[in-house]
């Protein structure tokens, strides 16, 4: 109870006057102490005076509550047994770990200067775990994070080299298949023969690097209605053209080469024959009469398959079709000297160059097929590989080398005929088809590797895998199986 003589009203304030004041730091008094933190000592004896010299409660209301607070917690001792909350601060800060419980908060002891800490050793020890656990839990969460990002990019890498022509098509990202206008610059020669379909003109002009894909100019005419009549000949067009610029030219006569046959690599002679007669507007009949005895332009061979090389030809309106061969014999032996051909191996060189000429789409692999073919017909490997098995001499000896396929036929494949490799070791009775120069080159200068097998596996683009063993070899076929599969009408 309060002394009847107190000035204060509320018979509370003696019990809240026993409350240290925090403004005095440690409860010294000495204003140097003041908002320090030190260890807390005990609280001197509240008196009379002292509660009276005491600050003022800033209200009733706390001086009540504070009091209740204390009289709990004497009420509590006296029953000889600690508040829970008493025994929670009996641990220090410094004894708890992050692992721990959360220690009661008091409740109803009273304030001493203990609670002046107690938020902030509360804080200590609920703060965040410790700067290593932290560490370790982001460099976990950054490993799964980079796991699933990983996962996510390889998954997207394979679906993107698998079906990059269906993701562009259902995402609008399709690449577009003719050259925009104002980039045809240079020149560029194409034949057109006698028979040929729009299909196949397109895919002429494509080869010649006139139109940007093989069916610009074929899905040009059929959005556009137009069924033109094309003349056989030797045109002279730009590369990178529109399929409409490459159109006009076609239609344009003064574009037309009069007295010039274009022959391209990998053609055989009947033709050969053929384009040389379209092209020069003489009867076919003459060249294949010309052509008949091979030793009458210095070839010691049954025949001149192989030596008919292909390029541009412009001859004088009186040349008869012996010179036009002889010319083109005479290109051949060029070819074979400068490549550094012994006059004893022509032939065979030829031979190897006519399979390299007709089963390699680029440079590099040009020097790839014939390093093929080496190893093929090297002696310690005969018991591994003991016949060449080129697709294109068992199409040649089969009359079917022009059909378009990349692919053989089983019966082509079965047929027992002299180029057929498949049929008989080592390398067919002669070329399959004519050489140009790269081919030639590289039937004398092979690459370095250990590759035998090749295939394509994209007819489109070209692209040819390279292996060493025949289960990579078969992983490589099934990807053009499938390819093949999807683009049924692109020449497998």
């Amino acid at each position: 109870m309060s002394d009847p003589s107190s000035p204060h009203d509320d018979p509370f304030a003696e019990l809240f006057a026993r409350l240290p004041d925090p403004r005095a730091g440690n409860g010294s008094g000495d204003p140097a102490d003041a908002g320090r933190k030190v260890p807390p000592t005990e609280p001197r004896p509240a008196s009379a005076e002292a509660a009276r010299s005491a600050p003022a409660p800033m209200s009733r209301r706390a001086a009540r509550e504070a009091a209740a607070r204390e009289a709990s917690a004497l009420e509590a001792a006296a029953a000889g047994a600690a508040p829970r909350a008493a025994q929670s601060e009996s641990v220090l800060p410094s004894q708890l770990t992050a692992t721990e419980p959360e220690p009661a908060r008091p409740v109803a002891s009273a304030p001493t200067l203990d609670d002046l800490f107690a938020e902030s050793a509360y804080r200590d020890v609920h703060a965040d775990p410790p700067k290593k656990k932290r560490h370790i839990g982001a460099w976990i969460a950054l490993a799964v994070v980079l796991v699933i990002v990983g996962g996510v990019a390889g998954t997207g890498v394979w679906a993107w080299n698998t079906y990059e022509d269906k993701i562009r098509e259902v995402m609008g990202w399709e690449e577009p298949k003719d050259y925009e206008p104002g980039l045809a610059h240079g020149e560029a020669l194409v034949t057109i023969s006698e028979g040929d379909v729009p299909s196949a003109i397109s895919q002429s002009l494509f080869e010649a690097g006139v139109t940007k894909t093989g069916s610009a100019f074929y899905d040009m005419l059929i959005k556009t209605a137009q069924n033109p009549t094309f003349y056989p000949g030797v045109y002279r067009l730009q590369q990178q053209m529109t399929a409409e610029a490459a159109l006009a030219a076609l239609k344009d006569p003064a574009n037309k080469l009069e007295n010039s046959a274009l022959v391209r690599e990998g053609l055989t002679v009947p033709a050969t024959l053929t384009v040389l007669a379209e092209g020069l507007g003489m009867p076919i009949e003459d060249f294949q009469a010309a052509a008949a005895n091979p030793a009458d332009y210095g070839v010691e061979a049954d025949s001149l398959e192989g030596w008919l090389f292909p390029a541009m030809y412009t001859f004088d309106p009186g040349a008869t079709a012996a010179d036009v061969i002889q010319t083109m014999v005479d290109r051949t032996v060029q070819s074979l000297d400068a490549a550094g051909v012994p006059v004893d191996k022509r032939q065979e060189i030829l031979t190897i160059a006519s399979i390299i000429e007709r089963e390699a789409r680029f440079e590099d692999d040009f020097y790839k097929v014939s390093r093929v073919i080496q190893n093929r017909l090297d002696p310690n490997n005969q018991e591994t590989f003991g016949y060449l098995q080129m697709d294109s001499t068992a199409q040649f000896g089969y009359g079917q080398l022009h059909d378009g396929s990349a692919s053989t036929s089983e019966e082509a494949q079965h047929d027992d005929n002299p180029w057929n490799t498949y049929a008989h070791t080592g390398l067919p009775i002669g070329p399959i088809a004519n050489p140009g120069d790269t081919a030639i080159d590289a039937a004398m200068h092979p690459a370095d590797g250990p590759w035998l097998y090749f295939v394509t596996v994209n007819m489109d683009t070209g692209e040819t895998i390279f292996t060493e063993t025949y289960n990579d070899h078969l992983k490589y076929v099934r990807q053009m199986q499938q390819w093949c599969s999807e683009n049924p009408d692109s020449g497998c």
